[in-house]
């Protein structure tokens, strides 16, 4: 059985990639600073490109919100692969929260990639396959030194998102910084030493589906 090979694919002209490149950076800007739901007909208005232009490049808006948060995916993985390596799990555990708030208040965009499941397509898939694993590495650690409460499962950790990027929101206007003491008060509650019965099990992946929006995985 013979394969045909395959046509290699052909570079951009300077202007379609041009074209291409003013449409991300414009979307990048966008998806930071208002978040995903920006509308594909303003980002093309901010770009100075029709619709047209902006659907061959990106026939659907997840394939734009992938190419944009490519970079973030990546610094949201590499904080937890260095958390990962340091000797102290809670100092580990502790640093990777920190960078990833400071990411959703930097971007957010990512905090809504992370927060529910409804947007981006191959890329945000791949991350969270990739992350997953990772953050239940983080949390095992954690445990086995007696760091973290026992009780604290990986289904947990998108709660904890959420409720740090409600924090994020309501305070971005009038004190920026605040999610750092809502972290501390966070973190002081998942440590093992203050831990008490907790009065309800953690969800189930089938109900964090069901609560992000998204297609069992």
């Amino acid at each position: 059985m013979t394969t045909r090979p395959k046509t290699p694919t052909r570079p951009l002209r300077r202007d379609a990639q041009a074209n291409r490149d003013r449409i991300v950076a414009e979307a990048r800007g966008a998806f930071a600073a208002e978040g995903i739901e920006v509308p594909v007909e303003e980002i093309a208005r901010r770009a100075a490109v029709g619709m047209g232009t902006l659907y061959r490049h990106f026939p659907a808006k997840e394939d734009l919100i992938d190419a944009v948060l490519e970079d973030a995916f990546a610094a949201f993985i590499g904080a937890a692969e260095q958390a990962l390596v340091e000797e102290d799990a809670w100092a580990g555990f502790r640093g990777f929260l920190e960078r990833v708030f400071a990411l959703h208040a930097e971007n957010r965009g990512l905090k809504d990639i992370i927060a529910t499941r409804a947007h981006g397509r191959a890329r945000a898939n791949a991350m969270r396959t990739r992350m997953r694993p990772l953050l239940r590495r983080l949390i095992e650690r954690a445990q086995e030194q007696g760091a973290l409460r026992a009780d604290f499962a990986a289904e947990d950790m998108p709660v904890v998102f959420w409720a740090g990027g409600r924090v994020i929101e309501a305070t971005a206007a009038v004190a920026p910084e605040f999610w750092r003491r809502h972290l501390g008060l966070l973190l002081d509650g998942l440590r093992a030493e203050a831990a008490t019965p907790l009065p309800h099990p953690p969800l189930t992946r089938a109900q964090l589906n069901r609560a992000t929006g998204s297609r069992p995985s």
